[in-house]
């Protein structure tokens, strides 16, 4: 039986249709808002030791994965990376595993044949050469593999605990990334909401604008050239024409729709860099806007709001 995974999924049982409409876990959280900053911890207790795994998580423009952990985790390091590209996507992940010993573990062993081969050496050689040999064992314990480290071996079963534990340190890092998403969220709107605010300024301003450069043209026109030589018609010809460059409308309803689409993205999708992208677009629209203006007032809201988008470029950069 073939199942097509749509907006619902269709199962047929007993030649009938019964649609089920259900909401994803894994869609939801894969296309909510995230921030790459995180924070997760998780312990668990097996036989006679604590196994603590940390994980932090930065922003980054791809996936960086650093992995600290006991020599005896070190077999399991590619397969711990891919779960690290499956839960996290992006930004620079640092994995940190320690194990704590409720009873004496020691993490060296003496290799006593070998120290006592390099301390018989060492004693011949200072007798023949006349030197005191009172550190003979401080130097012995600095020749090669004299120690090594008193590792055991992985169990199938400590694996899979430590596995567990890794995922629930995991879950706790994303469970902040998903705080901090709700918290960009909240500040986007903040700026967007500031933006729109500047930009009803500028609507309310440009009728104004129009008519004062109306005005100074006439007014430069008249000192320098008597009424009676000015062709009317190819006055209002150019006059129009040079309105129409310095005409911002198209600019403006475009920026309203970016701002308006930036925040229904930031909602719905976990898309750092197509914020970042939408962002930029704002940013154009704003600089056209203040190059075509001409005007103080205008120039002045466009100040305000090259600094509202700058402060949301910037926060995009954390965006999963």
């Amino acid at each position: 039986m073939k199942v097509r995974f749509l907006s619902s999924v269709i199962f047929v049982l007993n030649n009938k249709k019964l649609v089920l409409f259900f909401y994803y876990t894994f869609a939801k959280n894969k296309y909510m808002l995230q921030s790459m900053t995180g924070y997760g911890k998780a312990s668990v207790d097996f036989e006679d030791k604590t196994i603590t795994i940390e994980i932090r998580s930065l922003n980054s423009k791809g996936l960086d994965a650093s992995l600290r952990m006991p020599s005896l985790y070190r077999e399991k390091e590619i397969e711990l990376r891919t779960e690290l590209a499956k839960l996290f996507e992006r930004g620079k992940v640092d994995v940190s595993v320690s194990v704590d010993y409720r009873s004496e573990q020691p993490s060296t062993q003496i290799n006593v044949p070998l120290a006592e081969a390099y301390y018989n050496q060492l004693k011949e050689l200072a007798t023949k050469v006349h030197e005191p040999n009172a550190n003979l064992l401080e130097l012995v314990m600095r020749m090669p593999d004299v120690t090594k480290s008193a590792t055991s071996t992985l169990t199938e079963k400590e694996y899979k605990q430590f596995l567990e534990t890794f995922k629930k340190a995991a879950e706790g890092v994303i469970s902040f990334r998903k705080t901090e998403g709700k918290s960009l969220i909240t500040e986007f709107t903040k700026r967007t909401d500031l933006l729109l605010s500047y930009l009803e300024k500028i609507e309310v301003t440009d009728p104004l604008r129009i008519e004062k450069i109306k005005t100074r043209i006439h007014k430069n026109i008249a000192e320098f050239v008597a009424a009676e030589n000015i062709d009317k018609n190819r006055f209002e010809q150019e006059l129009i024409y040079y309105l129409e460059k310095i005409d911002v409308t198209e600019e403006k309803t475009r920026l309203r729709t970016h701002i308006k689409h930036f925040i229904d993205t930031a909602k719905e999708l976990a898309g750092g860099r197509k914020l970042n992208f939408i962002a930029q677009e704002m940013g154009r629209e704003v600089n056209t806007i203040g190059s075509k203006a001409n005007d103080a007032d205008i120039q002045q809201l466009v100040v305000l709001m090259k600094d509202e988008i700058e402060k949301i470029k910037e926060q995009t950069l954390n965006v999963l």
